[in-house]
């Protein structure tokens, strides 16, 4: 890194939901060409990206920053003040992990902000940040932080008493005031008073962007996202605004920008240097089964099979018991043994409790999924491959599809559960998609609903279509494009926000036993 460099410690990517318009190739790609070999993320409450971010990162040559805006409640996360919306009820606070115990500390940070403190948002509290302290970085955060918003009221005491919480929590090496300077500030006094409170108690400066777009011109596509999310239109004169240049600034223009207080960009590189993560994506971390008798998942699962395999077949022939044993050393080592018990155990409860259940798919080709009742298809009276299931020759985790009737199905849930401790269903993203952006575009920019159809019905119905390919199959979609004014800004911004996240939501089926 370059002394007169910078490293943006405060950016938004498209998993700060309809808030951040930046996907990770095209931000990486924008890092090379400003000459940025460094980047973070920080979304909104949540680490939902930062896995992709990180492993995209390292793809292309960038070192990746793993941190979080973290929504911080101004008492216990545990109150619910009544009115007053996220503004009164939510502090920001941006949190980078400086190494692994860090990371550890922000999924957990994280997870809490969902689980205990959601209040609009989801929210951690002083106390929580003080227990998994360890191993982060904390800045002050933008103009929504509980530094800023003291300033903002001209309550300076506020302010410096906000600081010296945050220092009670974090040492002076681990906390720093963050500035900000954007285009039309409503709050001109807030910038000297961070910079003068940071002086007189002897804190960093860091300077940020907030970062939300990737370039310039990506501001009007950036607002119609923002009128998304707020079901605004793009002429409503209430509707929630940003600055137009909270886009990825060169280091040059942030050099220039902070001129008179060097330092604050000269920290950004230096905690860029102090933060080192790295994760291990290899490594499994799949549940034990704990039997009852304290013999070994693999003798276990051994007794189980060959048990059902006298109820299944009456007797067990050659042929069978050739087949029991191939795929059982096959099972055991890879390490499997416990996997196949934990399912075996649910599909026999449901079964047990009258729940209709059942695998699907590949699982149903080996002979240990039909001995154990896991699935009703003899493989080998339909000369099924065990192998399309479970290949010796590849380290792949199995994945047998089970499917429970969906009235039962809580009851399973729960069963696992109790036995296992945690379990979590798994996240799923809607994404932009050609026609539905064209939709969501024209609905922001006042477009009325049979222009809307008639544009969206001119882009082809293909799984993988995109705008950029709709223009060159479709005449009709092209010839408007290239002739109507309103129907070229349709198209362009929808080009910026395709393929963005557009909405979280619970996988149909996925659950991970923790």
């Amino acid at each position: 890194m370059a002394d007169n460099g910078f490293t943006h410690l405060h950016l938004h990517t498209q998993y700060s939901l309809l808030d951040g318009a930046i996907s990770f190739g095209r931000l990486f790609d924008r890092c090379k060409e400003l000459g940025m070999d460094t980047a973070a993320i920080t979304d909104h409450g949540n680490m939902f990206g930062v896995v992709d971010f990180y492993t995209q990162a390292l793809t292309a040559g960038i070192k990746p920053i793993l941190g979080i805006e973290a929504y911080i409640a101004p008492g216990s996360r545990f109150e619910r003040q009544k009115g007053g919306g996220v503004k009164d009820n939510t502090f920001h606070l941006i949190l980078l992990a400086e190494n692994q115990a860090g990371y550890r500390n922000l999924l957990k940070l994280s997870s809490i902000g969902y689980t205990e403190g959601f209040y609009y948002r989801p929210r951690i509290d002083k106390e929580v940040l003080s227990q998994f302290r360890e191993g982060l970085i904390c800045t002050s955060a933008c103009i929504a932080g509980e530094v800023p918003v003291a300033l903002i009221r001209h309550d300076r005491e506020a302010a410096k008493r906000a600081v010296e919480d945050y220092l009670k929590i974090f040492d002076p090496d681990h906390f720093f005031i963050e500035i900000q300077q954007h285009e039309n500030d409503e709050y001109p006094h807030v910038l000297p008073g961070l910079i003068d409170l940071a002086r007189e108690m002897g804190i960093g400066l860091v300077a940020t962007n907030d970062v939300h777009f990737l370039n310039a011109d990506d501001y009007d596509a950036h607002e119609v996202l923002c009128c998304i999310n707020t079901g605004k239109k793009i002429t409503d004169p209430d509707r929630m605004h940003y600055p137009a240049d909270v886009y990825l600034k060169s280091p040059q223009e942030m050099r220039d920008m902070f001129a008179g207080v060097s330092e604050a960009c000269d920290n950004t590189l230096a905690i860029a240097k102090r933060c080192h993560v790295e994760l291990d994506l290899k490594s499994r971390h799949a549940p034990t089964y704990h039997t009852s008798d304290g013999t070994s998942a693999e003798e276990t699962l051994t007794r189980l099979v060959l048990k059902g395999a006298k109820e299944r077949y009456g007797k067990i022939t050659p042929e069978i018991q050739e087949r029991i044993d191939r795929e059982l050393e096959i099972i055991e080592g890879k390490g499997f043994s416990s996997y196949f018990l934990i399912v075996w155990d649910f599909c026999n409860f449901a079964r047990e409790h009258n729940i209709p259940v059942g695998a699907r798919g590949s699982a149903v080709g080996t002979v240990v999924g039909y001995c154990l009742g896991i699935c009703d298809v003899d493989p080998i009276r339909y000369d099924l491959l065990f192998e399309r299931f479970m290949d010796p020759q590849r380290d792949e985790m199995p994945d047998i599809d089970v499917d429970i009737c969906q009235d039962g199905r809580p009851k399973v849930l729960d069963y696992v559960r109790e036995k296992y401790g945690e379990i979590a269903q798994i996240i799923t993203f809607g994404t932009m998609k050609a026609r539905a952006v064209i939709r969501d575009v024209c609905r922001v920019l006042d477009v009325s609903l049979a222009e809307a159809d008639r544009l969206a019905k001119l882009v082809p119905f293909e799984l993988k279509m995109t705008l950029d390919k709709a223009l060159e199959i479709e005449p009709d979609l092209k010839k408007g494009y290239e002739s109507d004014e309103k129907t070229q800004k349709v198209i362009d911004i929808g080009r910026k926000l395709e393929g963005l996240a557009r909405h979280a939501s619970v996988h149909a089926c996925g659950v991970v036993i923790a």
